[in-house]
């Protein structure tokens, strides 16, 4: 055996399936050995997208999603992707190709420093330096990576580590590291100071982040809520934790959020935020939801509690150890009014778009295919106007919602649904994008053909760079600078290079027959929607 036949055994015996990737000679000895496993291995076409297929695939299944590039450039191109998960707290392992130990620090061909240059955006890397080293590491990695504060974590290994005989395999059954201790369960006394305050309440609201849905806590939560009647908000991450039509479910928070949404989180007695990092995008003003409330926190980092707002009650751990332990506790409280009061706002303060007949509405379209795509369909979201369009008209049943929303990473949609889709091919997934994002991502066509991924794929197409063009809008009055997308190509003859179906939809009149047609097999679709360019994000 040597060092690359370890590195596969290493992810058999943690469950990988698929390693999304893209060779070069610094990593050929590992692609080499993984053909003789079960492990599938698929080409992406551009490193970046294979960190993001990875984290499609994490999302789904829960596991860390596994991505393998080589040295130099290679691994410089997977940054942008590392960097897209560790912001949305996404557990990945990704593999680099390294030169030759002995010539690192030389300046040689392809060489980059790729464990410095990630530094700021994984929760741990590695360069392996002895053969031996590679059980131990890969083990602690996937432990890493998928507990506490979930992220990505780097392993760059040397082509010659790569090729060293390895004598003796074993794969460590457990890890144990002095320095990695993460906290999961709730503190006794902060749970029961957190039920008392919900005794007194009067104006309770939970608002839901992505940390929910990474520790699978939804179904606790969602119990707990419906028990005392707590309403729920939450951010652009936790968007799916409740059911959108659910009646205790008030919308998501934010710049770009529902108003009575931010009204209901601005007027609560009682805010328990959970899973969220209380960043700008959520809060903008962070003094605010301090103010004549009692703040709770939640979260499984102990460094985003009182980051951003110095929160009453703090309480770190895991939301689904928590919700468990909240639903162990017996207690009353009555806040009927308070419930009455939302249903008021959210009915005064629903946003009426006034849409441009000449095109297609992407509001009233996106909640048409919400409501014809299956129940458990996954939606993913890129980023720019469509992503703000998807937050607020997309109907989430019994599905998941995937976007981007701690780096925003344009080209997101596409590799991520990819992934989303190999974690469950028998769930719809469909990626919706703009042209500009598009753009960025439409290579990986050439991917979903060659190893039959069949995901839909849907463009609103305005021939702008639209989330900069409505900001130019209001920022310089319609003084337009690098936003025009003119030069973009014929995307009925992408969809043919490709073999793919294409579908064209100009306006409204046709829409439902237009989504049918766009749903009725699972197989690959292109579709363009046809948008008025001055719209806003509404």
């Amino acid at each position: 055996m040597i060092g690359a036949d370890a590195m596969i055994k290493c992810l058999e015996a943690e469950g990988v399936k698929v390693v999304f990737g893209y060779p070069g000679v610094a990593i050929c000895p590992f692609y080499n050995s993984i053909l003789n496993s079960n492990i599938r291995t698929v080409l992406i076409r551009t490193e970046q997208n294979a960190a993001h297929a990875a984290s499609g695939m994490a999302r789904i299944t829960g596991r860390p999603g596994v991505c393998a590039v080589t040295s130099g450039p290679g691994a410089t191109n997977v940054i942008t992707g590392i960097a897209t998960a560790f912001a949305d707290s996404i557990p990945l392992v990704c593999i680099t190709g390294q030169v030759v130990s002995e010539l690192i620090g030389s300046d040689v061909f392809q060489e980059a420093d790729i464990t410095g240059a990630v530094e700021s955006f994984v929760k741990y890397s590695y360069l392996i330096k002895d053969v031996k080293d590679i059980p131990r590491v890969f083990k602690e990695a996937f432990h890493i990576a998928n507990t506490g504060r979930k992220g990505p974590v780097l392993i760059d290994v040397p082509i010659d580590i790569q090729n060293a005989p390895l004598n003796n395999f074993a794969y460590p059954e457990e890890v144990n590291l002095r320095t990695y201790k993460p906290t999961v369960k709730g503190h006794a006394v902060q749970i029961k100071k957190v039920i008392q305050e919900l005794q007194k309440a009067k104006r309770p609201i939970i608002c839901a982040g992505g940390g929910v849905l990474l520790s699978e806590a939804e179904e606790e939560l969602r119990t707990f809520v419906e028990k005392y009647r707590i309403p729920v908000v939450s951010t652009m991450m936790g968007i799916g934790v409740m059911p959108t039509k659910h009646p205790l479910y008030y919308g998501m928070v934010g710049n770009n959020g529902r108003p009575y949404a931010n009204k209901a989180m601005n007027e609560s007695d009682l805010l328990i935020m959970v899973g969220a990092r209380v960043a700008d995008r959520a809060v903008s003003q962070p003094g605010l939801i301090t103010r004549n409330k009692v703040l709770v926190h939640i979260d499984v980092d102990p460094a985003e509690i009182g980051k951003n707002a110095g929160p009453t009650i703090p309480l770190v751990g895991d939301a689904k150890n928590i919700f468990q332990d909240f639903l162990k506790e017996e207690f009353s409280c009555d806040h009927d009014e308070w419930l009455d009061t939302l249903d008021e706002y959210r009915r005064d303060l629903e946003i009426h778009r006034n849409p441009n007949p000449d095109y297609v509405d992407p509001a009233a379209f996106i909640t048409a295919l919400s409501e014809k795509m299956q129940d458990d369909a996954i939606y993913v979201a890129d980023v720019g106007q469509n992503q703000i369009w998807s937050c607020a008209y997309h109907v989430v049943k019994k599905g998941r919602f995937l976007t981007t929303g701690g780096m925003g990473t344009m080209g997101y949609s596409i590799p991520a649904a990819m992934g989303a889709k190999l974690a469950a091919p028998e769930r719809q997934v469909i990626a919706v994008c703009g042209d500009g994002s598009f753009q960025m991502s439409m290579m990986e066509l050439a991917t979903m053909r060659q190893h039959n991924i069949p995901v839909k794929i849907i463009v609103l197409k305005n021939n702008y760079l639209g989330m900069v063009r409505e900001y130019q809008h209001y920022t310089y009055q319609d003084h337009y600078s690098v936003v025009d997308l003119s030069g973009s190509p014929d995307l009925s003859m992408i969809a043919a290079a490709y073999g793919m179906r294409f579908q064209r939809l100009e306006r409204m009149e046709h829409v439902d027959e237009a989504i049918d047609a766009f749903l009725e097999k699972d197989a690959s679709v292109l579709m363009e929607c046809v948008i008025d360019p001055m719209d806003l994000v509404k």
